[in-house]
Protein backbone atom coordinates (compact mmCIF):
# COMPACT_ATOMS: atom_id res chain seq x y z
CA UNK A 1 0.00 0.00 0.00
CA UNK A 2 1.38 3.44 -0.92
CA UNK A 3 2.18 5.83 1.91
CA UNK A 4 -0.21 8.54 0.73
CA UNK A 5 -3.05 6.01 0.52
CA UNK A 6 -2.17 4.70 3.99
CA UNK A 7 -2.17 8.21 5.46
CA UNK A 8 -5.52 9.10 3.88
CA UNK A 9 -7.07 5.85 5.06
CA UNK A 10 -5.71 6.33 8.54
CA UNK A 11 -7.29 9.78 8.82
CA UNK A 12 -10.62 8.50 7.50
CA UNK A 13 -10.68 5.71 10.05
CA UNK A 14 -9.69 8.08 12.83
CA UNK A 15 -6.82 5.90 13.96
CA UNK A 16 -4.56 8.77 14.98
CA UNK A 17 -6.82 9.70 17.87
CA UNK A 18 -5.37 12.81 19.59
CA UNK A 19 -7.54 15.87 20.09
CA UNK A 20 -6.36 19.43 19.66
CA UNK A 21 -6.21 20.56 23.27
CA UNK A 22 -5.89 17.41 25.29
CA UNK A 23 -5.05 13.74 25.26
CA UNK A 24 -6.83 10.48 24.77
CA UNK A 25 -8.10 8.17 27.45
CA UNK A 26 -5.04 6.08 26.61
CA UNK A 27 -3.04 9.28 26.40
CA UNK A 28 -0.12 8.46 28.57
CA UNK A 29 1.08 5.87 26.12
CA UNK A 30 2.11 9.02 24.25
CA UNK A 31 3.15 10.66 27.47
CA UNK A 32 0.63 13.50 27.53
CA UNK A 33 -1.15 14.51 30.71
CA UNK A 34 -4.69 15.76 31.17
CA UNK A 35 -5.01 18.50 33.75
CA UNK A 36 -8.56 18.64 34.98
CA UNK A 37 -11.87 17.78 33.35
CA UNK A 38 -11.30 17.83 29.61
CA UNK A 39 -13.05 16.10 26.75
CA UNK A 40 -11.27 13.84 24.34
CA UNK A 41 -12.07 12.79 20.78
CA UNK A 42 -10.63 9.47 19.73
CA UNK A 43 -12.17 9.62 16.26
CA UNK A 44 -10.13 12.48 14.81
CA UNK A 45 -6.75 14.15 14.93
CA UNK A 46 -6.74 17.92 15.07
CA UNK A 47 -3.37 19.40 14.28
CA UNK A 48 -1.95 21.40 17.19
CA UNK A 49 -1.44 24.79 15.63
CA UNK A 50 -0.43 27.65 17.91
CA UNK A 51 -2.65 28.22 20.93
CA UNK A 52 -3.05 30.70 23.80
CA UNK A 53 -1.74 30.85 27.34
CA UNK A 54 -5.26 30.24 28.65
CA UNK A 55 -5.61 27.01 26.63
CA UNK A 56 -2.10 25.70 27.24
CA UNK A 57 -1.44 23.22 30.04
CA UNK A 58 1.35 25.22 31.67
CA UNK A 59 1.19 28.53 33.50
CA UNK A 60 3.13 30.09 30.62
CA UNK A 61 3.02 29.37 26.89
CA UNK A 62 5.72 29.89 24.27
CA UNK A 63 4.83 29.46 20.60
CA UNK A 64 7.24 28.35 17.87
CA UNK A 65 6.63 31.39 15.70
CA UNK A 66 9.52 33.09 13.90
CA UNK A 67 10.17 35.57 16.71
CA UNK A 68 10.64 32.76 19.25
CA UNK A 69 12.94 30.38 17.36
CA UNK A 70 16.48 29.98 16.06
CA UNK A 71 17.37 27.71 13.16
CA UNK A 72 20.56 25.71 13.20
CA UNK A 73 22.28 27.15 16.25
CA UNK A 74 21.79 27.39 20.01
CA UNK A 75 21.38 30.43 22.25
CA UNK A 76 24.58 31.75 23.85
CA UNK A 77 25.34 34.23 26.64
CA UNK A 78 24.45 37.17 24.38
CA UNK A 79 21.03 35.84 23.37
CA UNK A 80 18.00 37.87 24.36
CA UNK A 81 15.32 35.84 26.15
CA UNK A 82 11.94 35.61 24.44
CA UNK A 83 10.23 34.97 27.78
CA UNK A 84 11.02 35.28 31.49
CA UNK A 85 9.51 33.02 34.18
CA UNK A 86 9.95 32.38 37.90
CA UNK A 87 11.81 29.35 39.23
CA UNK A 88 9.41 26.45 39.76
CA UNK A 89 6.91 27.64 37.13
CA UNK A 90 5.47 25.46 34.39
CA UNK A 91 5.71 26.42 30.74
CA UNK A 92 4.19 24.87 27.62
CA UNK A 93 6.48 25.12 24.60
CA UNK A 94 5.70 24.42 20.97
CA UNK A 95 8.46 22.83 18.89
CA UNK A 96 8.78 22.27 15.16
CA UNK A 97 10.60 19.37 13.56
CA UNK A 98 13.19 20.31 10.96
CA UNK A 99 12.17 17.36 8.81
CA UNK A 100 10.01 18.54 5.92
CA UNK A 101 11.38 22.09 5.88
CA UNK A 102 15.04 21.51 5.00
CA UNK A 103 16.67 22.41 1.70
CA UNK A 104 17.09 18.81 0.56
CA UNK A 105 13.32 18.47 0.99
CA UNK A 106 12.58 21.63 -1.01
CA UNK A 107 12.17 24.03 1.96
CA UNK A 108 8.43 23.79 1.36
CA UNK A 109 6.58 21.56 3.87
CA UNK A 110 3.23 21.93 2.09
CA UNK A 111 4.65 20.45 -1.10
CA UNK A 112 6.85 17.91 0.69
CA UNK A 113 4.12 16.48 2.91
CA UNK A 114 1.50 16.89 0.20
CA UNK A 115 3.29 14.19 -1.78
CA UNK A 116 2.37 11.84 1.07
CA UNK A 117 -1.32 12.74 1.23
CA UNK A 118 -1.09 15.49 3.85
CA UNK A 119 -3.36 18.47 3.21
CA UNK A 120 -2.16 22.04 3.66
CA UNK A 121 -4.27 22.60 6.78
CA UNK A 122 -2.61 19.52 8.32
CA UNK A 123 0.84 21.12 8.04
CA UNK A 124 1.92 23.35 10.93
CA UNK A 125 1.61 27.03 10.09
CA UNK A 126 4.82 27.57 12.09
CA UNK A 127 6.68 25.17 9.80
CA UNK A 128 5.32 26.91 6.72
CA UNK A 129 6.34 30.32 8.06
CA UNK A 130 9.87 29.20 9.01
CA UNK A 131 10.53 27.47 5.68
CA UNK A 132 9.13 30.40 3.69
CA UNK A 133 10.92 33.12 5.63
CA UNK A 134 14.13 34.92 4.74
CA UNK A 135 15.72 33.43 7.85
CA UNK A 136 19.27 32.55 6.89
CA UNK A 137 20.02 28.83 7.01
CA UNK A 138 23.11 27.18 5.55
CA UNK A 139 22.16 23.56 4.83
CA UNK A 140 25.80 22.47 4.64
CA UNK A 141 27.14 24.47 7.57
CA UNK A 142 24.36 25.04 10.07
CA UNK A 143 22.58 22.50 12.23
CA UNK A 144 19.15 21.38 10.99
CA UNK A 145 17.26 21.96 14.23
CA UNK A 146 14.58 24.54 14.93
CA UNK A 147 15.23 25.70 18.51
CA UNK A 148 12.48 27.33 20.59
CA UNK A 149 13.65 29.87 23.19
CA UNK A 150 15.57 30.90 25.14
CA UNK A 151 13.56 31.35 28.33
CA UNK A 152 15.06 33.29 31.23
CA UNK A 153 14.52 31.61 34.60
CA UNK A 154 14.69 34.31 37.25
CA UNK A 155 17.29 33.84 39.96
CA UNK A 156 19.54 31.43 38.06
CA UNK A 157 23.23 32.28 38.39
CA UNK A 158 26.42 30.66 37.06
CA UNK A 159 27.21 27.64 39.23
CA UNK A 160 23.54 26.82 39.81
CA UNK A 161 21.69 23.89 38.23
CA UNK A 162 18.45 24.08 36.27
CA UNK A 163 16.16 21.15 37.04
CA UNK A 164 13.95 20.39 34.03
CA UNK A 165 10.92 18.15 34.67
CA UNK A 166 9.18 16.89 31.54
CA UNK A 167 5.49 16.97 32.45
CA UNK A 168 3.73 16.29 29.15
CA UNK A 169 4.40 15.79 25.44
CA UNK A 170 1.62 15.99 22.85
CA UNK A 171 2.04 15.24 19.12
CA UNK A 172 1.27 18.31 17.02
CA UNK A 173 0.83 16.29 13.82
CA UNK A 174 0.06 12.60 13.11
CA UNK A 175 3.15 11.96 11.01
CA UNK A 176 6.92 12.31 11.01
CA UNK A 177 10.04 11.64 8.95
CA UNK A 178 13.18 9.49 9.28
CA UNK A 179 16.10 10.72 7.16
CA UNK A 180 19.42 9.36 5.94
CA UNK A 181 21.77 11.91 4.34
CA UNK A 182 25.02 11.50 2.45
CA UNK A 183 28.25 11.64 4.47
CA UNK A 184 26.31 11.38 7.73
CA UNK A 185 24.87 8.70 9.99
CA UNK A 186 26.58 5.57 11.27
CA UNK A 187 27.53 4.39 7.74
CA UNK A 188 28.72 7.48 5.85
CA UNK A 189 29.78 6.60 2.32
CA UNK A 190 27.69 3.42 2.38
CA UNK A 191 24.20 4.91 2.76
CA UNK A 192 22.17 6.26 1.04
CA UNK A 193 22.76 3.57 -1.56
CA UNK A 194 22.83 5.73 -4.68
CA UNK A 195 25.28 7.83 -6.68
CA UNK A 196 25.26 10.72 -4.21
CA UNK A 197 24.68 14.44 -4.56
CA UNK A 198 24.74 16.00 -8.02
CA UNK A 199 25.78 19.47 -9.13
CA UNK A 200 23.06 22.04 -8.71
CA UNK A 201 21.54 20.54 -5.56
CA UNK A 202 19.48 23.24 -3.82
CA UNK A 203 16.07 23.93 -2.35
CA UNK A 204 14.89 24.49 -5.94
CA UNK A 205 16.25 21.08 -6.96
CA UNK A 206 16.15 18.97 -3.77
CA UNK A 207 16.18 15.69 -5.69
CA UNK A 208 19.81 16.36 -6.66
CA UNK A 209 20.92 15.93 -3.05
CA UNK A 210 19.95 12.24 -3.45
CA UNK A 211 19.18 11.97 0.28
CA UNK A 212 16.49 9.62 1.60
CA UNK A 213 13.61 10.87 3.78
CA UNK A 214 11.10 8.25 4.85
CA UNK A 215 7.60 9.55 5.63
CA UNK A 216 6.28 7.72 8.71
CA UNK A 217 2.64 8.04 9.87
CA UNK A 218 1.48 7.74 13.47
CA UNK A 219 -1.13 5.02 13.82
CA UNK A 220 -3.29 3.75 16.67
CA UNK A 221 -3.94 0.08 17.40
CA UNK A 222 -5.68 -1.24 20.51
CA UNK A 223 -5.17 2.03 22.35
CA UNK A 224 -1.44 2.19 21.63
CA UNK A 225 0.48 4.26 19.12
CA UNK A 226 2.95 3.14 16.49
CA UNK A 227 5.06 4.17 13.58
CA UNK A 228 4.48 2.04 10.50
CA UNK A 229 6.96 1.33 7.70
CA UNK A 230 6.47 -0.92 4.65
CA UNK A 231 8.37 -4.15 4.06
CA UNK A 232 9.44 -4.45 0.41
CA UNK A 233 8.51 -8.12 0.17
CA UNK A 234 5.09 -7.43 1.62
CA UNK A 235 3.49 -6.34 4.88
CA UNK A 236 4.78 -3.74 7.30
CA UNK A 237 6.75 -3.24 10.48
CA UNK A 238 5.26 -1.44 13.50
CA UNK A 239 7.21 0.13 16.35
CA UNK A 240 5.86 1.94 19.42
CA UNK A 241 5.81 5.70 19.82
CA UNK A 242 7.96 6.91 22.71
CA UNK A 243 8.13 10.71 22.40
CA UNK A 244 10.88 12.87 23.85
CA UNK A 245 12.72 16.10 23.16
CA UNK A 246 16.12 15.42 21.63
CA UNK A 247 17.30 18.90 22.45
CA UNK A 248 17.06 20.52 25.89
CA UNK A 249 19.66 22.83 27.32
CA UNK A 250 20.77 26.15 28.76
CA UNK A 251 23.03 28.73 27.13
CA UNK A 252 26.79 28.13 27.23
CA UNK A 253 29.07 30.92 28.40
CA UNK A 254 30.36 31.97 24.99
CA UNK A 255 29.70 34.67 22.44
CA UNK A 256 30.58 32.35 19.57
CA UNK A 257 27.88 30.92 17.31
CA UNK A 258 27.01 27.47 18.69
CA UNK A 259 25.89 24.76 16.26
CA UNK A 260 22.77 22.85 17.25
CA UNK A 261 24.29 19.53 16.15
CA UNK A 262 26.77 18.40 18.82
CA UNK A 263 25.60 18.06 22.43
CA UNK A 264 27.56 20.24 24.84
CA UNK A 265 28.22 20.38 28.58
CA UNK A 266 25.10 22.53 29.13
CA UNK A 267 22.84 20.10 27.25
CA UNK A 268 21.67 20.75 23.72
CA UNK A 269 21.23 17.86 21.30
CA UNK A 270 21.83 15.03 23.77
CA UNK A 271 19.24 12.74 22.09
CA UNK A 272 18.63 10.41 25.06
CA UNK A 273 15.38 8.56 24.49
CA UNK A 274 14.76 7.99 28.21
CA UNK A 275 14.06 11.72 28.61
CA UNK A 276 10.34 11.49 27.89
CA UNK A 277 7.43 12.32 30.16
CA UNK A 278 8.28 11.73 33.82
CA UNK A 279 12.00 12.33 33.38
CA UNK A 280 14.08 14.96 35.16
CA UNK A 281 17.14 16.55 33.59
CA UNK A 282 19.77 18.52 35.51
CA UNK A 283 21.67 21.16 33.52
CA UNK A 284 24.68 23.19 34.76
CA UNK A 285 23.99 26.93 34.53
CA UNK A 286 26.77 29.05 33.02
CA UNK A 287 25.00 32.38 32.42
CA UNK A 288 22.58 34.58 34.34
CA UNK A 289 18.94 33.41 34.13
CA UNK A 290 20.05 30.09 32.58
CA UNK A 291 18.39 30.76 29.16
CA UNK A 292 16.59 27.42 28.63
CA UNK A 293 15.74 26.17 25.14
CA UNK A 294 14.31 23.03 23.57
CA UNK A 295 13.65 21.45 20.17
CA UNK A 296 14.46 18.45 17.96
CA UNK A 297 11.19 16.68 18.90
CA UNK A 298 10.95 12.93 18.35
CA UNK A 299 8.13 10.41 18.28
CA UNK A 300 10.70 7.63 18.86
CA UNK A 301 14.42 6.87 18.60
CA UNK A 302 16.51 3.73 18.74
CA UNK A 303 19.74 3.91 20.72
CA UNK A 304 22.47 5.02 18.33
CA UNK A 305 20.11 6.84 15.90
CA UNK A 306 22.12 5.16 13.16
CA UNK A 307 20.41 6.49 10.00
CA UNK A 308 21.13 10.08 11.13
CA UNK A 309 17.68 11.06 12.33
CA UNK A 310 15.14 9.16 14.37
CA UNK A 311 11.35 9.41 13.91
CA UNK A 312 11.35 13.20 13.86
CA UNK A 313 7.99 14.90 14.46
CA UNK A 314 6.71 18.09 16.08
CA UNK A 315 5.65 18.06 19.75
CA UNK A 316 4.08 20.40 22.29
CA UNK A 317 5.81 19.96 25.64
CA UNK A 318 5.11 21.20 29.14
CA UNK A 319 8.04 21.57 31.54
CA UNK A 320 8.68 22.71 35.09
CA UNK A 321 11.90 24.72 35.35
CA UNK A 322 13.45 25.03 38.83
CA UNK A 323 16.72 26.62 39.92
CA UNK A 324 18.79 24.52 42.35
CA UNK A 325 21.58 26.14 44.35
CA UNK A 326 24.90 24.38 44.95
CA UNK A 327 23.90 23.07 48.41
CA UNK A 328 20.57 21.58 47.32
CA UNK A 329 20.27 17.89 48.41
CA UNK A 330 18.56 17.07 45.11
CA UNK A 331 21.77 17.63 43.14
CA UNK A 332 23.23 14.40 41.75
CA UNK A 333 26.81 15.32 42.66
CA UNK A 334 28.51 17.24 45.48
CA UNK A 335 29.78 20.67 44.51
CA UNK A 336 29.53 22.19 41.05
CA UNK A 337 27.74 20.16 38.36
CA UNK A 338 29.63 20.42 35.09
CA UNK A 339 27.53 18.36 32.67
CA UNK A 340 23.99 17.01 32.25
CA UNK A 341 22.59 14.28 34.50
CA UNK A 342 19.11 12.73 34.35
CA UNK A 343 16.76 10.44 36.21
CA UNK A 344 13.46 8.63 35.75
CA UNK A 345 11.39 6.41 38.02
CA UNK A 346 13.57 3.47 37.05
CA UNK A 347 17.05 4.90 36.54
CA UNK A 348 19.72 7.38 37.46
CA UNK A 349 21.40 8.39 34.19
CA UNK A 350 24.99 9.69 34.26
CA UNK A 351 25.96 11.02 30.82
CA UNK A 352 29.22 10.95 28.88
CA UNK A 353 29.87 13.20 25.85
CA UNK A 354 32.94 13.24 23.62
CA UNK A 355 33.90 13.18 19.95
CA UNK A 356 35.61 9.86 20.68
CA UNK A 357 33.15 7.12 21.64
CA UNK A 358 35.73 5.48 23.92
CA UNK A 359 36.24 8.76 25.79
CA UNK A 360 32.46 9.27 26.07
CA UNK A 361 32.24 5.83 27.68
CA UNK A 362 35.01 6.69 30.14
CA UNK A 363 33.32 9.95 31.04
CA UNK A 364 29.98 8.25 31.70
CA UNK A 365 31.68 5.63 33.91
CA UNK A 366 33.51 8.34 35.87
CA UNK A 367 30.29 10.28 36.38
CA UNK A 368 28.50 7.13 37.54
CA UNK A 369 31.26 6.29 40.04
CA UNK A 370 31.15 9.84 41.39
CA UNK A 371 27.37 9.66 41.76
CA UNK A 372 27.37 6.29 43.52
CA UNK A 373 30.17 7.39 45.84
CA UNK A 374 28.92 10.88 46.72
CA UNK A 375 25.16 10.31 46.64
CA UNK A 376 24.74 6.72 47.78
CA UNK A 377 27.87 6.24 49.88
CA UNK A 378 29.51 3.38 47.93
CA UNK A 379 33.28 3.18 47.95
CA UNK A 380 34.64 3.77 44.48
CA UNK A 381 36.03 0.27 43.92
CA UNK A 382 32.71 -1.32 44.89
CA UNK A 383 30.83 1.14 42.67
CA UNK A 384 32.91 0.07 39.66
CA UNK A 385 32.42 -3.61 40.49
CA UNK A 386 28.66 -3.11 40.86
CA UNK A 387 28.37 -1.36 37.52
CA UNK A 388 30.38 -4.03 35.76
CA UNK A 389 27.94 -6.65 37.02
CA UNK A 390 24.62 -4.82 36.94
CA UNK A 391 24.57 -1.53 34.99
CA UNK A 392 23.83 -1.16 31.30
CA UNK A 393 25.54 1.48 29.19
CA UNK A 394 23.72 2.71 26.10
CA UNK A 395 24.93 4.67 23.11
CA UNK A 396 22.47 7.54 22.82
CA UNK A 397 23.72 8.55 19.38
CA UNK A 398 26.81 8.35 17.16
CA UNK A 399 25.72 10.82 14.46
CA UNK A 400 25.99 14.28 16.05
CA UNK A 401 29.78 14.85 15.93
CA UNK A 402 30.00 14.64 19.73
CA UNK A 403 28.95 11.11 20.63
CA UNK A 404 26.90 10.21 23.68
CA UNK A 405 26.90 7.28 26.09
CA UNK A 406 24.80 7.07 29.24
CA UNK A 407 24.53 4.66 32.13
CA UNK A 408 21.24 3.23 33.37
CA UNK A 409 21.70 2.68 37.11
CA UNK A 410 18.63 0.86 38.40
CA UNK A 411 17.09 2.53 41.42
CA UNK A 412 15.41 -0.66 42.58
CA UNK A 413 18.81 -2.25 43.18
CA UNK A 414 19.16 0.21 46.07
CA UNK A 415 15.61 0.07 47.35
CA UNK A 416 16.61 -1.22 50.81
CA UNK A 417 18.87 1.79 51.30
CA UNK A 418 16.38 4.44 50.18
CA UNK A 419 13.29 6.11 51.54
CA UNK A 420 10.21 6.88 49.45
CA UNK A 421 8.23 10.09 49.52
CA UNK A 422 5.29 10.90 47.26
CA UNK A 423 3.99 14.45 47.01
CA UNK A 424 0.74 15.36 45.23
CA UNK A 425 0.62 19.08 44.47
CA UNK A 426 3.30 19.37 47.22
CA UNK A 427 1.18 17.50 49.85
CA UNK A 428 2.47 14.23 51.27
CA UNK A 429 0.71 11.06 50.16
CA UNK A 430 0.67 7.73 52.01
CA UNK A 431 3.15 5.51 50.15
CA UNK A 432 4.84 2.11 50.44
CA UNK A 433 7.78 0.25 48.90
CA UNK A 434 6.95 -3.42 48.48
CA UNK A 435 8.29 -6.19 46.24
CA UNK A 436 10.64 -3.72 44.54
CA UNK A 437 7.71 -1.52 43.54
CA UNK A 438 6.55 1.96 44.58
CA UNK A 439 2.91 2.26 45.68
CA UNK A 440 0.57 5.03 46.85
CA UNK A 441 -2.73 4.85 48.67
CA UNK A 442 -5.56 5.50 46.22
CA UNK A 443 -7.61 7.23 48.94
CA UNK A 444 -4.73 9.43 50.06
CA UNK A 445 -3.66 10.38 46.53
CA UNK A 446 -7.18 11.19 45.39
CA UNK A 447 -7.84 13.27 48.49
CA UNK A 448 -4.69 15.36 47.91
CA UNK A 449 -5.79 15.94 44.30
CA UNK A 450 -9.26 17.09 45.45
CA UNK A 451 -11.08 14.07 44.07
CA UNK A 452 -13.43 11.52 45.64
CA UNK A 453 -13.27 7.76 46.20
CA UNK A 454 -15.80 5.02 46.90
CA UNK A 455 -14.47 1.67 48.10
CA UNK A 456 -16.21 -1.72 48.03
CA UNK A 457 -15.21 -5.01 49.64
CA UNK A 458 -16.99 -7.91 47.94
CA UNK A 459 -16.07 -11.57 48.20
CA UNK A 460 -12.72 -10.65 49.70
CA UNK A 461 -11.79 -8.32 46.82
CA UNK A 462 -11.24 -4.59 47.34
CA UNK A 463 -12.16 -2.17 44.57
CA UNK A 464 -12.20 1.62 44.56
CA UNK A 465 -13.91 4.01 42.17
CA UNK A 466 -12.12 7.34 41.79
CA UNK A 467 -13.83 10.49 40.55
CA UNK A 468 -11.23 13.06 39.57
CA UNK A 469 -11.67 16.08 37.32
CA UNK A 470 -14.52 14.57 35.34
CA UNK A 471 -12.76 11.22 35.00
CA UNK A 472 -14.20 8.08 36.60
CA UNK A 473 -11.78 5.21 37.21
CA UNK A 474 -12.46 1.84 38.83
CA UNK A 475 -9.43 0.09 40.33
CA UNK A 476 -9.57 -3.55 41.49
CA UNK A 477 -6.91 -5.22 43.61
CA UNK A 478 -4.69 -7.75 41.84
CA UNK A 479 -6.09 -6.80 38.42
CA UNK A 480 -4.19 -5.25 35.53
CA UNK A 481 -7.47 -4.06 34.02
CA UNK A 482 -8.56 -0.55 34.98
CA UNK A 483 -11.91 0.86 33.88
CA UNK A 484 -11.43 4.46 32.74
CA UNK A 485 -14.62 6.33 31.81
CA UNK A 486 -16.35 3.07 30.92
CA UNK A 487 -13.46 1.62 28.91
CA UNK A 488 -11.14 -1.16 30.06
CA UNK A 489 -7.46 -0.17 29.98
CA UNK A 490 -4.59 -2.60 30.60
CA UNK A 491 -1.59 -1.50 32.63
CA UNK A 492 1.26 -3.67 33.83
CA UNK A 493 1.20 -1.97 37.22
CA UNK A 494 -1.10 -4.06 39.41
CA UNK A 495 -2.92 -2.56 42.45
CA UNK A 496 -2.64 -4.32 45.79
CA UNK A 497 -4.60 -4.23 49.03
CA UNK A 498 -2.68 -3.42 52.22
CA UNK A 499 -4.71 -3.84 55.42
CA UNK A 500 -7.91 -3.42 53.44
CA UNK A 501 -6.75 -0.22 51.71
CA UNK A 502 -6.11 -0.16 47.99
CA UNK A 503 -2.67 0.96 46.73
CA UNK A 504 -1.77 1.69 43.11
CA UNK A 505 1.76 1.51 41.62
CA UNK A 506 3.20 4.98 41.09
CA UNK A 507 4.03 4.04 37.50
CA UNK A 508 0.29 3.63 36.77
CA UNK A 509 -0.71 7.10 38.00
CA UNK A 510 -0.05 8.90 34.72
CA UNK A 511 -1.90 6.62 32.35
CA UNK A 512 -4.74 5.69 34.66
CA UNK A 513 -5.44 8.90 36.59
CA UNK A 514 -4.03 11.44 34.16
CA UNK A 515 -1.53 13.17 36.44
CA UNK A 516 2.14 13.71 35.71
CA UNK A 517 4.81 12.09 37.89
CA UNK A 518 8.43 13.25 37.97
CA UNK A 519 11.19 11.87 40.16
CA UNK A 520 14.03 13.46 42.08
CA UNK A 521 16.51 12.05 44.57
CA UNK A 522 17.08 14.27 47.61
CA UNK A 523 19.78 12.81 49.80
CA UNK A 524 18.71 9.18 50.01
CA UNK A 525 15.01 9.88 49.57
CA UNK A 526 13.32 9.08 46.29
CA UNK A 527 10.63 11.69 45.75
CA UNK A 528 7.78 11.26 43.27
CA UNK A 529 6.22 14.63 42.48
CA UNK A 530 2.64 14.17 41.27
CA UNK A 531 1.11 17.11 39.44
CA UNK A 532 -2.50 17.23 38.31
CA UNK A 533 -3.02 20.89 37.50
CA UNK A 534 -0.01 21.88 35.43
CA UNK A 535 -0.80 25.58 35.69
CA UNK A 536 0.18 25.60 39.35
Amino acid sequence: MGKSVRYSRAKKLGIFGVSAVTVLSASLLLGDVSSGARKTDEDSFKVLQGTTTEQADGKYYLSSTLKNIQWGHLPNRDSKPVMSISSGATVTIDTVSHEGILEDQGRDPVEFFGKHGVKKDEVLSDAIAIAGSDLDHDFAGDGPHVVTGPIAVKGAEPGDVLKVEVLSLAPRVPYGVISNRHYKGALPGEFPENNGPQDGASADHPELYANVSTFTPLEKMNGKYYGVLPIESGGEVRFPAKPFMGLMGVAPNTSEKVSSIPPIETGGNIDINELGVGSTLYLPVQVKDALFFTGDPHFAQGDGEVALTAWEASLRGTFRLTVLKSDDPALPRNGEIKQPFAETEDYWIPIGLDEDLDEAMKESVREAIGFLHEKLGMDRATALAYMSAATDYEVSQVVDRTKGIHALIEKRHFINNLDLEVLADKKKVVSEMMNNEFYVSVDSLTDKLAGKTKTNHKKGVTSTTVTLGGKKVTIVENSNIYNVNGKDVYHEGMPVSIDGELFIPVKAISEILGASVNWTTSGKTLTANVTYNLKK
